[in-house]
């Protein structure tokens, strides 16, 4: 699976507290290897007191992502 998910439909966790989901507009690797997607909100989210509307969410945060268990195979 590519880290590059432009263009895709996404769903995740935000600040381990706001559920959210929308389209990815832009994938990139930061320094350190992570990476991290801007997301383009379906709805905005109010996150302490401010509406918005996109959200940058690091991949660990998204839902529906395949883990492999590297110890069993």
């Amino acid at each position: 699976m590519s880290w590059n998910k432009e263009g895709q439909r996404v769903a995740g966790v935000y600040l381990k507290a706001y559920t959210v989901s929308g389209v990815v507009t832009e994938s990139r690797v930061r320094y350190g290897g992570t990476v991290q997607h801007t997301v383009k909100l379906d709805q905005p989210v109010v996150v302490f007191g401010r509406s918005a509307e996109v959200l940058l969410l690091d991949d660990t945060d998204l839902f529906d992502q395949p883990k492999l268990d590297l110890s069993v195979i």
